[in-house]
C-alpha cells in the first residue's frame, strides 16, 4: 500500500508416508503444547527466565519487514535501503547477501526455501516493484521481474512449494493484480482477472510484514486488505485463479486501517491482525478468527491491546500464536480468542520453524530469537 511507509507465510512442509506417521503427529503436538505452555508461564523462582526475545545483533540500522525462517539457525531478513541479511548460525552473525546496486529499493518480503534459496520482493509503485531470486546463498541475485505498469503497487509474495508462488498487487484497473510463477520465482506472468472480485473505493494491500498473502497446503491463499469502508480477507482455492471476499470485523474506514496480517495453520483455520497504524490512534478489535477457510470471521473476545502487523502460528500447535507489532508480542493459547501480552519491544513482523524456533524483526536492525 502506498500510504504505509511498510508467512506469512506458512512453512513448506513436505508429505509423507503412513509408516510412523501417527508418531510423528503425537510428538509434534506434545512439542508444540510445552513450546506453548512455556511461553505462557511467568519466571520460574530463583531467577529462572520465562520465554523471551533475545536481541541478536544485524549490524545494521535497516527496517526489516521481511523476514522468513528456515530453522533454529537460519533465517533471511529483508528491509529498507535494499538489505537482506541471513544468518546460519542462530543470530550470532549476519552476512551481509543484498543484491548488488539497489540501496534505493524497499524489500518488503522474503521467501526462503533453504539456506541457498530465496525470492525477495521490492514493493513501489512502477518499476520500483520488483522481484529477485538467488540459488547461492544471496552470493548473486536474478531479477526475474520489474513491474512495467505505473498503476501497479506489489506488497507482498508467498510460496505453496518450491516451485509455485503468487505476488500481489493494490488494484488495477479495479482488481488486485495477482502474479504468478511456476519455477521457484525464476520467471512470472500477470494471472486473469476474471475471477477477482471487484476492490473497494481506497482498498488496498499493506505491505507490512510480508503477511498481506499467505498460503497453506498446496493450492489456498489469503489476501489481507484495508483502507477502505471494510477490511476484507480473499480467499482463492485454485492458486489465484478464482476468489471469494468475506468482510472481517476488524475495524476500517480509514487509509490506515485494515488486516495487516493472516495467518493458516491449515485450509480451516485463520488468524487476522490489524488496526489503525497511527501510533496515536486507538485499535479496538485488533483480531480476528476464522474457523472455515476465511469464509466468516469472529472478533477476538479479548484482543491484542494495539495495532499488530504480524501474525504466526506457533510449530505443531494448534490454538497457539504469536502477534507482533511496533508496541509488543501477544500470545494466545487457545486459537485467537483472547491474546495477552508477552513482550513490550517493537517488531513488525514474526515467522516459526518446524523445529520449534521463533524469530521476529523491525525497525532500526531490530531481529530477536524467541529463547526458552
Amino acid at each position: 500500500m502506498r500510504g504505509l511507509g511498510k508467512t506469512r507465510r506458512t512453512r513448506h512442509t513436505r508429505s509423507t508416508g503412513r509408516t510412523g506417521s501417527t508418531r510423528r503427529l503425537v510428538t509434534a503436538a506434545v512439542c508444540g503444547f510445552a513450546l506453548a505452555a512455556t511461553l505462557a508461564a511467568p519466571a520460574q523462582a530463583g531467577g529462572g527466565k520465562a520465554p523471551h526475545w533475545e536481541l541478536k545483533d544485524s549490524g545494521t540500522d535497516a527496517r526489516f519487514r521481511g523476514l522468513s525462517a528456515v530453522s533454529r539457525n537460519t533465517a533471511w531478513l529483508a528491509g529498507s535501503k535494499g538489505t537482506v541479511l541471513r544468518t546460519a548460525d542462530g543470530g550470532k552473525n549476519w552476512r551481509n547477501v543484498s543484491p548488488p546496486g539497489v540501496a534505493e529499493l524497499e524489500f518488503r518480503d522474503i521467501e526462503a526455501f533453504d539456506g541457498r534459496r530465496a525470492v525477495v520482493l521490492a514493493i513501489g509503485e512502477g518499476e520500483a516493484s520488483r522481484v529477485f531470486r538467488t540459488e547461492d546463498g544471496g552470493a548473486t541475485w536474478t531479477e526475474s521481474f520489474r513491474n512495467t505498469d505505473a498503476k501497479a503497487f506489489y506488497d507482498c509474495i508467498t510460496f505453496f512449494d518450491s516451485r509455485h508462488g503468487l505476488a500481489m498487487s493494490d488494484p488495477v484497473d479495479g482488481k488486485f493484480r495477482i502474479l504468478s510463477t511456476r519455477d521457484g520465482g525464476r520467471s512470472w506472468k500477470v494471472l486473469p482477472s476474471a475471477g477477482m472480485p471487484a476492490a473497494q473505493t481506497g482498498e488496498a494491500g499493506f505491505a507490512a510484514s510480508g503477511q498481506c498473502l499467505v498460503s497453506s497446503g498446496p493450492r489456498d491463499v489469503w489476501l489481507a486488505t484495508g483502507g477502505a469502508a471494510r477490511a476484507r480477507v480473499l480467499h482463492s482455492s485454485d492458486r489465484g485463479l478464482t476468489w471469494t471476499v468475506t468482510d472481517t470485523p476488524i475495524p476500517a474506514g480509514d487509509p490506515a486501517r485494515g488486516v495487516f496480517a493472516v495467518a493458516f495453520r491449515d485450509r480451516t483455520h485463520g488468524i487476522a491482525v490489524g488496526g489503525d497504524y497511527r501510533a496515536d490512534q486507538a485499535s479496538p478489535q485488533a483480531a480476528a478468527t476464522s474457523r472455515d477457510g476465511g469464509r466468516t470471521w469472529a472478533t477476538a473476545g479479548t484482543p491484542p491491546p494495539a495495532y499488530r502487523s504480524g501474525v504466526t502460528w506457533l510449530p505443531h500447535s494448534r490454538t497457539s500464536a504469536l502477534a507482533v507489532g511496533p508496541t509488543g508480542t501477544d500470545l494466545t493459547t487457545d486459537g485467537g480468542r483472547t491474546w495477552r501480552t508477552v513482550d513490550t519491544g517493537s517488531y513488525d513482523t514474526v515467522d516459526c520453524t518446524p523445529d520449534r524456533a521463533c524469530w521476529a524483526s523491525g525497525e532500526k536492525g531490530r531481529v530477536a530469537r524467541l529463547e526458552r
